[in-house]
């Protein structure tokens, strides 16, 4: 009896044992489990992995490029001087370009008549550039191109602009060997007045990196779009969210903060992507970050990513526009839901796509 008493015990233990372990094992996976699951919020994308390898075989770019003319990123300068009554300098101003248009249809052997100046403006509540450009009776593109704005949305009050006294943009040479007639002939402006304005001889050859002001020159059509934030459209046309912005972030896998490239627009699985703008289709693949994506080129030396995506429904060397459907959403690659990753590079840099499209 008590050598039976004994097996069962034994037996018991034994059970107890195996029971003990099973259950330890369980509830390990489950806390495991636990730790690497995602929340379905649609994010992607750890750190900026940069631009998937294209295929070498470069695409022929058949897009009209950017015109060359001057732009910059830094704040623009206030142009400070002595201090100025600006409903005079306004009224001034105004008169100086009549006078400048009557002189302009009269003749032009006095080059006097084609002296440009400069005034200083400054920023108040409710000013636009385009309200601004009335008052001085010049164009919109001129005080966009004299004070380098890339961003019409990021006026400031306070912030001084310079004003000249005609309409023109300005114009930064790339070459050693352009003249007179290579510039208005592009701009298709007056050569005689360019000459003036610039007070340099028709025949002489300028320098390369050299600055001059082309009367009567307006930026093109992408520049201007550029630099209202209108020059993208949105690639995703049914309601979305935004389950990440551009910039940096805690990371949604560990919670490190890390710099996101692009925009998650969050949406059902399915829903149809389009081209943001027109263009060429460059390549289409897979990575371990954006899954199946697809990448686009531009014109002025923009690219967009699209990422994520679960089919693509494009093929590279394909021009594509606002209205080409090339995917549709998923949760391809490294994702914690489905959505749309947009990602748009200036020149290989990745840029805000919030700041370029309407």
């Amino acid at each position: 009896m008590k050598l039976v008493d004994k097996i069962s015990l034994k037996s018991t233990l034994k059970c107890t044992s195996i029971t003990v372990g099973i259950c330890a094992a369980v509830i390990g996976a489950t806390v495991f489990m636990t730790n690497i699951s995602f929340p379905e919020n649609g994010q992607g994308g750890h750190e900026t992995p940069g631009i998937p390898k294209e295929p070498e075989t470069e695409l022929q770019n058949t897009d009209t490029l950017i015109s060359d003319v001057v732009t910059s990123e830094t704040p623009v300068e206030a142009v400070i001087g002595k201090k100025h009554d600006f409903t005079d300098a306004v009224n001034e101003a105004v008169a100086a370009s009549k006078k400048q248009t009557s002189n302009n249809s009269s003749s032009k052997s006095n080059s006097s008549q084609y002296n440009l100046s400069y005034i200083s403006y400054r920023v108040v509540s409710g000013d636009m550039i385009g309200k601004i450009a009335e008052k001085f009776n010049v164009t919109s593109d001129s005080i966009m191109s004299l004070n380098h704005i890339n961003n019409a949305r990021g006026l400031q009050i306070g912030q001084y602009l310079k004003v000249p006294t005609m309409s023109g943009i300005l114009y930064t040479t790339k070459k050693s060997d352009e003249t007179v007639a290579s510039i208005t002939d592009k701009y298709e402006v007056d050569k005689e007045k360019f000459a003036a304005v610039n007070h340099i001889a028709m025949d002489v050859k300028l320098a390369s990196g050299q600055t001059v002001f082309v009367p009567d020159a307006k930026l093109d059509w992408a520049t201007v779009q550029e630099i209202n934030g209108d020059l993208f459209k949105k690639p995703i046309k049914a309601k979305w969210y935004r389950s990440s912005s551009f910039g940096w972030r805690a990371s949604p896998f560990t919670g490190v903060r890390s710099y996101h490239s692009g925009i998650d627009m969050a949406c059902p699985s399915g829903t149809s992507i389009y081209s943001a703008l027109s263009g060429t289709v460059t390549s289409t693949g897979y990575s371990t970050t954006y899954g199946n994506y697809v990448i686009i080129k531009h014109h002025s030396g923009y690219k967009t990513l699209y990422g994520h995506m679960s089919s693509i429904l494009c093929v590279r060397g394909q021009r594509v526009d606002n209205n080409t459907r090339i995917g549709r959403v998923g949760s391809t690659g490294l994702s914690t839901g489905p959505h749309l990753h947009f990602t748009v590079y200036k020149n290989n840099v990745a840029v805000n796509p919030a700041a370029l499209w309407n």
